[in-house]
């Protein structure tokens, strides 16, 4: 979106790899762990020498991080990460490990909020000594996605750093002067909870069409399921607590399940969702969870982007994403503020 030329990556969760090779043919994916991968394979990989590459961008997971999970409770265990065993609490010093052997004039990692909180501050200064020593100015900061056009609550920590060689300082985004909301994202949704199933219509004329419709399909031509069967939770528990809720309110029961307003961004999707009986953010209007059509509106991510899988593996993929339009904002600026100013 932003311009760039993807070369190179890496996935390790298959799954995951099967979506990525849906929506990404041509770029070379290697699947292996990561810590098996080394600096020079990349480089004979993509024909580059090393400093040639402009960005590196890269998200070690971060449930080991999450406010949402046990944190230090599991840290330097291998346990299960999505539909494999890993550990990931150390991943972020592999990333550093391919920064160093890479020196690309920027990079770009990003993690959940929960690593400048509580005990895991110890591991952000050393992830931050680590990138600095690799030659870098780096700069971090708590970013959060519904000040960069993406209808949904989400916070994260993104680090920017310029090679030390090149004189530049690195430059974060700035919040724009508006959100979407739930309704922006699904206007066919109204206040009083009719759906009629159908997208369309422009978003807020004051600040134009909502970057979340995408590109390729086009809005009004796009026929969205009803409400369907793997997304209603009118059987399990927490069905019966969102008939208590008001919109845009949290339970006080279920740790997690909070009921979506159509007049605010949504609250945040965590890759726990597609479990139906996981509390977790809801429709705001009928009793059950976004569709996946829905849900990539709210995650921003564009109508005809391909995701494979059960329910709940595609809820995860969402779940588990950095928005692209967030990630859009954050590339814009690289480009535009630091990779152009490079004599």
């Amino acid at each position: 979106m932003a311009g760039f030329n993807i070369l190179w990556a890496s996935e390790f969760v298959p799954a995951a790899q099967d979506v990525y090779r849906h929506n990404h043919p041509g770029v070379h994916l290697d699947t292996r762990d990561i810590r098996q991968v080394s600096p020079d394979e990349i480089l004979t990989c993509t024909g580059l020498q090393k400093g040639q590459l402009d960005v590196l961008e890269g998200s070690p997971p971060c449930a080991s991080f999450s406010t949402a999970g046990k944190r230090e409770k599991h840290w330097g265990e291998v346990k299960k990460y999505s539909d494999t065993r890993q550990r990931t609490d150390d991943l972020f010093f592999e990333f550093v490990r391919i920064l160093d052997g890479l020196q690309p004039k920027v990079f770009v990692a990003e993690n959940v909020s929960g690593l400048v909180k509580g005990t895991a501050k110890g591991y952000f200064k050393e992830i931050l000594a680590a990138m600095k020593a690799c030659g870098y100015n780096v700069k971090a900061r708590l970013l959060d996605a519904q000040w960069l056009g993406v209808p949904q609550m989400r916070q994260r920590v993104i680090f920017i750093g310029v090679r030390n060689d090149i004189g530049l300082e690195p430059v974060h985004p700035h919040p724009l002067a508006y959100r979407y909301s739930v309704q922006d994202a699904l206007p066919w949704i109204t206040k009083q909870g009719d759906n009629g199933g159908f997208g369309g219509g422009s978003m807020r004329e004051a600040t134009g069409p909502s970057p979340t419709i995408g590109t390729g399909v086009q809005a009004g031509n796009v026929r969205f399921p009803p409400a369907l069967v793997e997304a209603d939770i009118s059987r399990y528990a927490i069905g019966r607590e969102w008939d208590r809720l008001g919109q845009g309110e949290h339970s006080t029961r279920y740790f997690q399940l909070t009921k979506a307003s159509v007049a605010l961004p949504s609250p945040t999707v965590t890759q726990t969702g597609g479990d139906l009986s996981a509390a977790s953010v809801t429709h705001p209007t009928e009793r059950r969870k976004f569709t996946i059509a829905e849900l990539k509106r709210i995650c921003a991510f564009p109508d005809d982007f391909v995701l494979t899988g059960t329910y709940a593996q595609q809820w995860e993929r969402l779940g588990r994403a950095v928005p692209p339009v967030m990630m859009y904002h954050v590339a814009r600026t690289i480009k535009d503020e630091i990779l152009c100013k490079i004599k």
